[in-house]
């Protein structure tokens, strides 16, 4: 079993940054492709960044591109995002989790498990 604890979320005004970090434990997670996800009131949980086991392979969604980045130190069984030139459209709940299945595509959630609780990001305008 595998417990992801998501750190790093808050208030921040547009334009600005926040790291958030991703910390898994009971087993590692290095062998396993992770990605981070977010959900907004009301809407339905989005793919926002993958990356594959080893970290040499990191993909984005098409709105977060140029400014978002993935990264992962599997010593530590961590994966980061760090998200610069925030905008008021990237307040959420934000989540990592690890890839289980292959039988869709990287983007769908429901490829995922060992969902973290999530930590809230807010962007004001």
């Amino acid at each position: 079993q595998v417990q992801l604890v998501e750190s790093g979320g808050g208030f921040v005004q547009a334009g600005g940054s926040l790291r958030l970090s991703c910390a898994a434990s009971g087993r590692t997670v290095s062998s396993y492709t992770m990605g981070w996800f977010r959900q907004a009131p009301g809407k339905e949980r989005e793919f926002v960044a993958a990356i594959s086991w080893g970290g040499g392979s990191t993909y984005y969604a098409d709105s977060v591109k140029g400014r978002f980045t993935i990264s992962r130190d599997n010593a530590k069984n961590t994966v980061n995002l760090q998200m610069n030139s925030l905008k008021p459209e990237n307040t959420a709940v934000y989540s990592c989790a690890v890839r289980l299945t292959y039988y869709s595509s990287r983007y769908s959630p429901g490829e995922y498990g060992y969902w973290g609780q999530g930590t809230q990001v807010t962007v004001s305008s």
